[in-house]
């Protein structure tokens, strides 16, 4: 361990040890800081050479603890997304784009508690410049061949409910009742962030985040399911169905 990280292994210490009791209603910065550090080693995605790390955090606050940095937010963003990237160059993770730090308020948190969400979002890619068409003369007769192309098939998959079918795009899919998941499911009997679907390699995996009425399936209630094409479970009282099929 590095000088710099020791000490601030102890400063960090010595805030939950005094400073932590005498402000123990509310949240400070040092603790949102060293949760999003946490966050981001949790979430690692191992690759082939690379470890790549989320690069989007929601973070969610009480009314007054989110009241309470009204005057310094956005330098307070800063400030983490900083601390984010530096963490990220030291444990030499790959970001997908410097990492982004949001705060939003829930009626549902009390005054000293946060949550924090966090995405693994794919950077938009420029379009590469398309050459101009070739001009042809008067009267010329272009031959297509629809045979001489032959299209690779894409593997799909996707989460259907209420009739909608929702793609599975990235590596972690958010399902809940809140307006910020991935996937929102409008039923009362849903968390706000109740499960997550990991795409791992060549599987996909349904976790439960803590929610309350969990998953169900078959009337069993599972922390984890492995997804395969026509997995049935439930979340609240509302039935998904994952689904995998390959599209041309």
């Amino acid at each position: 361990m590095t000088v710099l990280r020791t000490i601030e292994s102890k400063l960090e210490a010595l805030f939950e040890g005094i400073f932590g009791r005498a402000f123990r209603a509310n949240v400070q910065p040092v603790e949102l800081a060293r949760k999003l550090v946490k966050e981001m080693d949790e979430h690692r995605n191992v690759s082939v050479s690379r470890v790549y790390v989320p690069n989007e955090y929601t973070i969610y606050l009480s009314p007054d603890d989110r009241r309470q940095f009204a005057d310094y937010e956005e330098s307070l963003r800063e400030e983490l997304q900083e601390y984010l990237a530096s963490h990220a160059r030291r444990e030499g993770y790959v970001l997908l784009s410097p990492p982004r730090v949001k705060l939003e308020t829930d009626a549902d948190l009390e005054l000293g508690l946060f949550g924090i969400a966090t995405r693994l979002a794919h950077s938009a890619r420029p379009k590469r410049p398309q050459p101009p068409p070739t001009e042809l003369p008067p009267g010329a007769t272009m031959i297509y061949d629809p045979g001489s192309a032959p299209r690779e098939p894409v593997e799909v998959a996707t989460i259907t409910f209420n009739g909608r079918a929702f793609p599975l795009d990235d590596v972690r899919t958010v399902i809940g009742r809140s307006k910020d998941a991935d996937i929102q499911v409008p039923d009362p009997n849903v968390s706000r962030r109740h499960a997550e679907v990991r795409h791992e390699g060549a599987d996909y995996l349904l976790v439960d985040l803590d929610s309350t009425n969990g998953i169900e399936v078959d009337g069993r209630r599972v922390r984890r399911l492995e997804l395969e094409n026509g997995t049935r479970f439930t979340l609240g009282s509302t039935e998904l169905v994952f689904s995998r099929e390959l599209r041309e």
